[in-house]
């Protein structure tokens, strides 16, 4: 699907790319398989950031470039961390957490297209985000504990809200594997869909999103977040709170009045 794009930079192995207020951020290090170390890390979350922060920008896809969506932590960063003390361990740790926890705090809707594997800092990725497409070929692996390393980033609450406690069990515990039409069936992904097709319906998706009203979107996907854990009396008194300041805005106003006719 080609759209005219508004800018296109390069940060390294991000590219950014702005279609019709649709900010696609693409991992571009198809050699490493997409894999994160702490530089491409870094750089993924403030593309990430930075694309939130855009006036010009309502929504956000997040993409990898070959063969790989994201293939996790990179091995030789978290063999460093592995051999560095303590304190050093936790800091390339959290520097890799940064890209998906970015993205699930942002205040913009989001949409991972996966195309090939997404294993363990990857499959993270996809989980943060609000929506989810595939094709047939994607792979979806945890992965972390064919390595011997405990979940990280939010990985365990995360997985468990998308596709339940039996299904995580299945991917986290027991070293399931994933393709995309079996991915959509647990609701990992919300759509599996063909190469041909699913550039055009991340970005029909993604636009749709895009033309909402800014600060009630970012509101509303802040309390659907929320809803995922906290008690519902806590989730309607947001609810009420939040209903009754943006029935007040303008659009509200202006989409009621133009109704009422």
């Amino acid at each position: 699907m080609r759209l005219a794009a508004r800018y296109n930079y390069v940060m390294g192995q991000i590219r950014v790319e702005t279609r019709e207020r649709v900010a696609w951020v693409t991992i571009d290090d198809p050699a490493r398989r997409n894999a994160l170390d702490v530089e491409l890390a870094t750089r993924l979350a403030d593309a990430i950031a930075a694309a939130d922060a855009d006036d010009g920008v309502g929504a956000l896809v997040i993409t990898g470039a070959g063969d790989a969506f994201c293939a996790g932590g990179d091995r030789a960063a978290l063999l460093a961390a592995a051999e560095a003390p303590l304190a050093e361990r936790r800091r390339i740790i959290e520097a890799i957490y940064r890209p998906f926890l970015q993205l699930r705090e942002a205040r913009k809707p989001s949409v991972a297209v996966v195309r090939g594997a997404a294993v363990g800092a990857g499959l993270n990725l996809v989980l943060a985000a609000d929506v989810a497409l595939a094709t047939p070929r994607a792979r979806f692996l945890a992965g972390f504990l064919a390595i011997g390393i405990h979940p990280g980033g939010g990985h365990t609450a995360m997985l468990q809200a998308r596709v339940g406690s039996q299904a995580a069990a299945a991917l986290l515990l027991f070293g399931e594997t994933l393709d995309g039409a079996r991915a959509q069936s647990l609701g990992l992904v919300y759509e599996c869909l063909d190469d041909a097709a699913i550039a055009g319906a991340a970005q029909s998706l993604a636009a749709r999103a895009a033309a909402f009203p800014r600060e009630v979107t970012a509101a509303a996907r802040a309390t659907l977040l929320m809803a995922a854990s906290a008690p519902f009396h806590e989730v309607l008194a947001r609810e009420l709170d939040a209903q009754a300041e943006s029935l007040g805005r303008p659009e509200a106003l202006a989409a009621l009045r133009a109704r009422r006719g």
